[in-house]
């Protein structure tokens, strides 16, 4: 299918690479291939591209470039900081807090340490998604060594105030891990003011590679290493370096927080404009940050329930139009589960298997969001009248404020 006949609503998931990017990676495969710990010319132009670009992408985030390790991606880099802090420092404590609406790298990585003697807990959210300060401070113990808190929803685009967080962990002497995967190149971030101790981030969801992605350790905080070798990524991450792709990422680094401004003002306009369109539906609702906390989403994502139609089916009608959304995270929409994040912020599994997620990019256009509303109402029309679901006989699933989530 040619790339002029899909309208891609899926960017929460993965991006389209941007053209100068993958012509930028294409000398590395092509000319400047060597191995960056092989001691010949190519070897050694190899290795001073990557100081490059890791000089170039920690700058990005007030880091220092020894401070950032490359990985295969995000849920490489969750595992590495859920399991090498907790590998490194279980003699001071086996206790970790993490949200409760988690990417599964994170969730499942803290609770199988249960294996291992430790104990994790999760710090509730609020309706829209927001992490319950009062109960983190709660759980915060002597024996805690971590605490894990997503910087953006991958599902429902709340954003957390990270700072504050942070803070509550650094007084208490406890380690602060987020996954920023979600963030970084659609908002600024400085690890440094804002009390950060480790960080995900990733390439592929900034028109960058996939495949490539990396922890941002801060200096002093230790790690138990997930992979023995060689001596590459500071010893910490052993195999030779992806050395296109690490490129690739500082590239695509480098050209979204060169439009940051103007991306961003595109990205909230034409979000805007498809949750104000999705939501004249009858019997929806917004999911994640809005109203008077719209400024807390983030500005690509727009998660809506349709009531009394399944999701997967939303999603299957909308695929046969070439229109691509997801049920949720990418990670589980081919479960039959519910989603943790919909019922940790109160929906019923019933309103969470009715959720779609919109996710939209730089290069969505209003004609194509025109086109999404659209079908979207021809879709939830026709899905509704093969149902025999009656409303007025479900009232406790309808919500009465749904015309009222999404005021501007």
């Amino acid at each position: 299918m040619s790339e002029d006949q899909i309208i891609y609503f899926d960017n929460g998931d993965t991006t389209r690479i941007d053209d100068e990017v993958l012509d930028h990676m294409m000398q590395f495969y092509k000319t400047s291939y060597g191995n960056p710990v092989s001691l010949h010319a190519l070897g050694i132009e190899a290795d001073d591209n990557i100081i490059s670009a890791r000089e170039t992408i920690a700058g990005f985030i007030n880091a220092e470039a020894e401070e950032v390790i490359f990985t295969s991606g995000a849920t490489e880099s969750n595992n590495m900081a859920i399991n090498g802090i907790a590998g490194y420092y279980k003699k001071k404590g086996k206790h970790i807090l993490i949200s409760s609406i988690e990417h599964s790298s994170v969730k499942e990585v803290a609770h199988r340490l249960k294996t291992d003697g430790f104990e994790v807990e999760e710090v509730k959210v609020d309706k829209q998604g927001f992490l319950d300060i009062e109960d983190l401070k709660s759980k915060i113990r002597e024996t805690t060594i971590l605490v894990s808190v997503i910087y953006g929803n991958f599902e429902i685009g709340t954003i957390q105030d990270i700072k504050e967080i942070g803070k509550i962990c650094k007084d208490k002497g406890v380690f602060f891990h987020t996954d920023a995967a979600q963030v970084f190149g659609k908002m600024k971030i400085d690890v440094k003011d804002e009390n950060i101790d480790l960080m995900t981030f990733n390439a592929h969801k900034n028109h960058g590679p996939k495949g490539i992605g990396a922890l941002y350790i801060k200096k002093g905080v230790k790690l138990k290493k997930l992979i023995d070798g060689g001596a590459h990524e500071f010893g910490l991450r052993s195999g030779t370096e992806n050395l296109p792709a690490i490129m690739g990422f500082a590239l695509a680094s480098e050209i979204a927080y060169r439009d940051l401004e103007k991306n961003t003002a595109h990205l909230i306009k034409v979000r805007d404009q498809l949750a104000n369109g999705l939501l004249e539906i009858d019997h929806v609702f917004y999911n994640g940050a809005h109203g008077d906390n719209l400024d807390k989403r983030l500005p690509h994502n727009v998660d809506i329930t349709f009531q009394y139609i399944e999701g997967e089916a939303i999603l299957m009608h909308l695929s046969l139009r070439n229109i691509c959304v997801s049920s949720g995270s990418a990670c589980s929409s081919k479960t039959l589960e519910p989603s943790h994040v919909l019922t940790a912020i109160g929906l019923v599994h019933e309103q969470a298997h009715g959720s779609i997620r919109f996710t939209i990019s730089k290069y969505t256009t209003e004609q194509e969001v025109d086109t999404v509303i659209k079908n979207m109402k021809e879709v939830v029309e026709i899905l509704r009248s093969m149902s025999s679901f009656v409303p007025e006989e479900h009232s406790e699933l309808i919500n009465k404020d749904a015309k009222t989530f999404y005021k501007k």
